[in-house]
């Protein structure tokens, strides 16, 4: 039988089903062209969407972040342009031999790359901060979805002279230490935004509006002099590598503003090079790190006794036979110098005389003097991680606590604090805050710690310090008088004096008038030479005849050293 006369296709289809099939499709019409007209004409926001979803991006505009100047307007820090390659995963369909060489050029794992290209985001960052250089060849790639954009990056023109002052910024251009953490909020300024169309290729066809223009962080101007820094740097960096040091720390404070001219630390880093920025390296031991200041503690217990009378510049002290039992423990002299006084336990370091002069006085007022100097409180520079040191409560001090406390043993301070501290003798005896940026108006009234008749006594004596008989010959400046003290203090190890040492001096020039307040720490001189006034004494000398030559500082001695009678005739005749 043929196909055409099968019984199947005789049957006749029912009249109903064809008219109910006719109206099911124009139904479906009407509402397809219901739907089309509602969204194009009343209610387009949902289409609208959908295609800015597709080709609208907006884009970040970075703000220039601002500069970091030195005293005198030098730069310290400054961004520099370079570029940064970003996706749209979703266009970013990569051949594997692309991909290899977008790896290649940017020095990515391919692995990280094909990770952050399968992202379900709409922008993905593959590495920020390359160079224009590199920038510009991945552009003559041409690679569906591969973006670059304009970022900026840090530098620093001294690298590792200033780094722990400056700290540095993080890929974000944040400030993560130093200055560009402490300032940030003035120096970052605030990134802009634009609405941008692009085609199917991700390229950008049409700026449609500006949404914020940037705000360009401001600059700040420190009171770092960049020619003082940079000696007190090197001078640092010869002592460490000459005495085998494990760190150290110099810090110049004008004595007359409170600004800080200078401040070094080692082991430093280059901030420039952010790949290896973490650890030890990263601290600013100044403001971070605390020690047993030794002797430099010895002016102030000289000081507090005079102030509160109990003795005088030339009052006789026994120190013989260079021995104090205090209960169960003695302290000891270096040397036994038998009657001394006042000024002469200072001039020859007598830890003796120095624990007699503090148990004469009431462990209150000796932890109010302590305190008013600023020990045991973060200065709250806004540097991150500075401390304040440790002074406990005066009611838990045992006897052999305040003695040892006289001369620098059961207190520990920051390099910082102790510069300042000592800015109290280099002034008429009160304090004034510190800066770190420059002061173009008169410093803040200073607060008064010892009178003006204590501070030219003591800095009397701690002018004998540096001259023939006293601790710090090598600290001696050629044509100024120089006032300093010596600090050489055993290391505390698990709970233990070990035999490892801090040597320290601090000390203004000129004495006459002081302008400079300098102090230096080395932590740990492992070459057999660890006395304060052989380790410290000369990079003081070094950075202080530098810096009060750059300052243009009027000489107050003739450049010969004056010998120690005729030297002790003068600092009589200023009494």
């Amino acid at each position: 039988m043929k196909f055409s006369h099968s019984p199947v296709l005789s049957l006749a289809v029912p009249p109903w089903r064809a008219r109910l099939m006719i109206w099911l499709l124009l139904a479906g019409f009407l509402t397809l062209v219901g739907r089309a007209l509602y969204l194009q004409g009343i209610n387009n926001e949902f289409l609208k969407g959908k295609g800015e979803a597709r080709y609208e991006r907006t884009l970040s505009i970075s703000a220039t972040r601002g500069r970091i100047l030195d005293r005198h307007g030098d730069v310290l820090a400054i961004s520099t342009p370079v570029k940064s390659i970003w996706a749209i995963p979703e266009d970013a369909r990569l051949q594997p031999a692309d991909a290899r060489t977008l790896a290649q050029l940017l020095e990515m794992d391919l692995r990280e790359l094909n990770r952050r290209l399968a992202s379900d985001k709409d922008f993905v960052f593959i590495k920020r901060q390359v160079s224009p250089e590199v920038a510009d060849r991945v552009a003559a790639l041409k690679l569906p979805g591969i973006h670059e954009q304009q970022e900026y990056r840090r530098y620093y023109p001294v690298a590792e002279v200033t780094a722990h002052v400056l700290g540095f910024t993080g890929v974000e251009d944040a400030g993560q230490e130093g200055v560009e953490l402490a300032f940030n909020d003035m120096l970052a300024g605030k990134p802009g935004s634009r609405r941008v169309i692009k085609d199917r290729r991700g390229n950008i066809v049409e700026d449609v509006e500006s949404i914020r223009a940037p705000q360009e962080g401001k600059d700040v101007l420190l009171a770092l002099d960049d020619k003082i820094q940079y000696l007190a740097y090197s001078s640092l960096k010869q002592a460490i590598e000459q005495y085998r040091a494990r760190a150290g720390g110099i810090v110049v404070l004008d004595a007359k503003t409170g600004e800080v001219l200078a401040l070094a630390n080692l082991p430093a880093y280059n901030p420039n090079n952010r790949e290896r920025l973490a650890g030890a390296q990263l601290r600013n031991r100044a403001f971070t790190d605390t020690f047993e200041p030794g002797s430099t503690m010895k002016p102030f217990t000289a000081a507090l006794a005079l102030e509160k009378g109990k003795y005088r510049y030339d009052t006789a002290i026994q120190t013989a036979p260079g021995r104090l039992v205090v209960g169960n423990a003695t302290i000891h002299d270096a040397h036994v110098h038998g009657v001394l006084t006042v000024a002469q336990v200072i001039q020859k370091s007598s830890n003796v005389g120095s624990a007699k002069m503090a148990l004469s006085m009431p462990a209150e007022t000796m932890w109010d003097m302590f305190d008013s100097l600023g020990f045991g409180t973060p200065l709250k520079l806004g540097f991150p991680g500075e401390v304040g040191g440790r002074l406990r409560p005066w009611k838990k001090w045992q006897p052999i606590e305040q003695a040892t406390m006289a001369y620098g043993h059961g207190i520990s301070v920051t390099l910082i604090q102790l510069a300042r501290a000592y800015t109290a003798f280099a002034r008429d005896g009160d304090l004034i805050p510190l800066s770190l940026t420059r002061m173009d108006a008169p410093p803040p009234q200073g607060k008064a710690v010892f009178s003006a008749q204590t501070a030219r006594e003591v800095r009397s004596m701690l002018e004998l310090v540096v001259l023939p008989g006293g601790t710090a010959q090598k600290a001696r400046v050629p044509g100024y008088r120089v006032a300093g003290k010596t600090g050489t203090a055993h290391k505390l190890d698990g709970g233990a004096y070990a035999n490892k040492y801090v040597a320290s001096f601090v000390g203004f020039a000129p004495a006459s008038d002081p302008r400079l307040v300098i102090a230096v720490m080395i932590d740990e001189p492992s070459n057999g030479i660890y006395y304060g006034g052989d380790v410290a004494a000369p990079v003081f000398s070094r950075v202080m005849a530098g810096a009060l030559r750059t300052l243009g500082a009027p000489q107050d001695a003739p450049l010969s050293p004056p010998t120690t009678m005729a030297a002790l005739a003068d600092v009589k005749e200023e009494m």
